[in-house]
């Protein structure tokens, strides 16, 4: 006879809470990095390319095309990098977290 404590191996297990907050957790950090990559770069662009090269330095349009790119590129690599410490500290807590079980 089988006692009642012991569970089938085919028997749905209640789901663990701490892992679908940390799939939340990484999702809305997802989705803010993906919010920034779309905006910052474009807005920078197009706000260094009016006001500052063309509006402050007085450059031509061409010239100011191409410095503007280049602090949308650089506006890239920033948000990336961000993204990249953000989610190494969060992985990194998470093991640390799971470890401590």
């Amino acid at each position: 006879m089988e006692s009642l404590d012991k569970r089938a191996p085919n028997a749905v297990q209640p789901p663990d809470l701490r892992n679908e907050s940390s799939l939340a957790s990484t999702l809305k950090t997802l989705l803010f990095f993906t919010a920034l990559m779309i905006t910052v770069p474009i807005g920078l662009y197009f706000t260094t390319k009016s006001y500052v090269f063309e509006g402050a330095f007085g450059m031509s349009n061409r010239d100011s095309y191409f410095y503007a790119a280049i602090v949308a590129v650089v506006a890239v690599h920033v948000v990336f990098a961000l993204f990249l410490y953000v989610a190494w500290n969060e992985g990194s807590r998470q093991w640390r977290e799971g470890k401590q079980d």
